[in-house]
């Protein structure tokens, strides 16, 4: 459940730090209390913020019993100074925020994927599995810079693989001694892949340029605007729509995101 005041961090500890890539850890935060921080819907967010740095929004990607992680990429001065913390050290924490996906029940599902985008995909895959009854065919298509920058690996090449009815579509940009699999680019590789749009929901997630050529290739695939989904994270300061830093149009990215169709996209000015 929410904070009383939206705006109040939770003092919250830093229970695991796990490394996923060179410049991505996974932060696994719980109370002092030793509680959950709250309750999270797939694709809202959380405020993390470090004493005397600053704060900046994140995308929830997994949630347990007692705790919540986010998977953090190092882009500057506050993702700079947690990646140089240590486990059992504290953080500030506010959320969550935002709109959710929508459900997808009864429907197949494509997840796509690129670099740090896992992250908040991530969310939405672990609830699909959680409810895996409730789906059709999953497909998973994820793709990195190389094989080191692939993030969750234990859960693309061991844990997703074994899911029911569920297939992985994994790529990089550059292979390596150690990478066997595909190397390509994501967008033509998800027209490679020649998933049908048939009763599909697809959630999209990566760099903006990514998720405009999957876009493209979506639409000439046959997908419609209303079956593609995708998550914004632009300039999100306040988090309750009072700053206005987060402005697309009239939209406000925290409080009408960061989940939008790319139909309603299609109704927002091009500032992606």
């Amino acid at each position: 459940m929410k904070a009383e005041n939206p705006m109040l961090p939770q003092v919250c500890n830093v229970i695991k730090i796990t490394k996923e890539t060179p410049d991505v850890k996974t932060f696994r935060v719980q109370t002092v209390e030793k509680k959950r921080p709250f309750t999270s819907k797939p694709g809202q967010l959380g405020m993390l913020s470090l004493l005397g740095v600053g704060e900046a929004m994140f995308s929830v990607t997994a949630m347990g019993e007692d705790w919540i992680e986010f998977a953090l990429k190092k882009t500057g001065l506050l993702t700079d100074a947690l990646h140089d913390i240590a486990e059992g050290q504290q953080v500030g924490l506010r959320g969550p925020y935002g709109n959710t996906f929508p459900s997808g029940k009864g429907k197949n599902m494509l997840f796509i994927g690129g670099g740090i985008g896992l992250a908040p995909l991530r969310s939405l895959i672990r609830d699909v599995f959680e409810n895996r009854g409730d789906y059709k065919h999953i497909d998973i298509l994820y793709g990195a810079r190389s094989y080191d920058d692939l993030v969750f690996k234990d859960d693309i090449f061991n844990v997703w693989p074994k899911m029911p009815d569920t297939k992985l579509h994994i790529t990089v940009d550059r292979g390596s001694d150690e990478w066997k699999g595909n190397v390509g680019f994501v967008p033509p590789y998800l027209e490679e892949c020649a998933f049908s749009p048939k009763d599909c929901m697809v959630v999209l997630c990566g760099p903006p340029i990514m998720i405009n050529m999957c876009m493209k290739s979506l639409e000439k695939m046959g997908f419609t605007d209303e079956q593609v989904i995708t998550t914004l994270e632009m300039r999100m300061q306040c988090g309750v729509g009072k700053c206005g830093r987060c402005n697309i149009g009239s939209k406000l990215v925290c409080v009408d995101g960061p989940v939008f169709s790319k139909a309603e996209l299609a109704d927002m000015p091009q500032e992606m």
